[in-house]
């Protein structure tokens, strides 16, 4: 089969219903959970804003528009490798710099929804992920691997999304021996259900934060707030994610979505 009537298949699936779209982006707006670093330790990104320039007024009749303040990293975003200190090298390491034959690829998913809901706390590990493979295959070089934690349904307050109390936040991520073993795959990401790609304790790992230390240092990227991985099969989907192009930007909120073949 030729790549033009390849591409024509899929145009004709998606006409047809035979591919679902599901949409992996929470809403952005002022109740949009962000993360909170203790002051001493480093600056917070805002809440996301919108300010009005006009809506059909004396400011400008026949239009509405506006301009928003948010930062990069806010709701579902993406996360590129100068993000993180280990990355500030990589090449093509910024928004503006990525291919964009990297925005669409596989999607693995770990359902770990029951260990989570178990305790939040959860770590995915390379056994974990090894016990996946097990069952479903190899992970294939340049995919992206997400995990599954049902976590997404807290994303109405920041106060349930980070989980927080006088210990930090309590929210599931991967540990430092399954990053390791993601980075010897080659994935092209990982992305979480969280405010962060990295699990709420991962500030006490070593590294700390491997998910941003070790991925985004190999060049690899990061997707978090993500949802409705409940709505995607193990394997078989395609990921679709596109940053903005912002020059010299560390990341971006984006509308992520997959593709799915029906039944």
């Amino acid at each position: 089969m030729s790549s033009l009537q390849a591409l024509a298949n899929v145009a004709g699936a998606l006409a047809s219903g035979a591919i679902e779209i599901v949409d992996l982006t929470a809403p952005l707006g002022p109740n949009t959970p962000v993360l909170y670093l203790p002051p001493d330790f480093a600056k917070n990104t805002p809440a996301f804003k919108m300010h009005k320039i006009s809506a059909y007024d004396q400011d400008g009749p026949w239009w509405a528009w506006g301009w928003m303040e948010l930062g990069e990293h806010t709701g579902t975003h993406f996360d590129a490798p100068s993000h993180w200190i280990s990355g500030k090298d990589v090449p093509n390491n910024s928004t503006d710099t990525i291919s964009p034959q990297t925005f669409v690829a596989p999607v693995v998913v770990i359902d770990k929804s029951k260990e989570v809901a178990a305790n939040p706390d959860f770590l995915l590990t390379a056994d974990d992920i090894k016990a996946w493979e097990a069952e479903h295959g190899a992970i294939p070089k340049g995919a992206w691997v997400v995990l599954r934690s049902d976590w997404y349904p807290r994303n109405v307050s920041t106060e349930q999304f980070l989980n927080a109390d006088e210990n930090g936040p309590h929210t599931p991520g991967p540990s430092v021996d399954a990053v390791k073993y993601l980075v010897e795959k080659q994935v092209l990401g990982w992305g979480n259900e969280c405010v962060g790609t990295d699990a709420g304790a991962a500030a006490t790992f070593d590294p700390p934060f491997p998910a941003h230390a070790l991925l985004l240092g190999a060049g690899a990227y990061g997707l978090a707030s993500l949802v409705n991985l409940d709505k995607l099969p193990a394997t078989g989907a395609l990921l679709v994610v596109a940053p903005l192009k912002i020059v010299g930007g560390t990341g971006s909120p984006v509308r992520c979505f997959a593709l799915v073949p029906r039944g």
